[in-house]
């Protein structure tokens, strides 16, 4: 599992983003399923970290700070569209 979470992540991403642009832009329905995909080997690929926190210390503590400003976005966005 090690050797292989680098790309666990990456394809978590890859997949959210093409979720994303698949249900945004495309209007397929299907992009839901596919970024929800990625969410859960994402989430699973942080999980992981968590609980091997003194090896990943520095990626968990750069993954709690991308996760706050992207709270804080989507709060600002709320906001905005109230």
């Amino acid at each position: 599992m090690k050797k292989h979470l680098r790309e666990i992540e990456i394809s978590g991403i890859i997949l959210m983003l093409i979720g994303a642009i698949m249900h945004r832009f495309f209007h397929i329905g299907g992009g839901l399923y596919i970024c929800c995909v990625g969410l859960i080997l994402w989430f699973f690929n942080l999980l992981y970290k968590a609980f091997h926190w003194k090896e990943y210390e520095r990626d968990n503590k750069q993954n709690i700070i991308i996760m706050i400003a992207v709270i804080i976005m989507l709060f600002v966005l709320m906001i905005t569209k109230l």
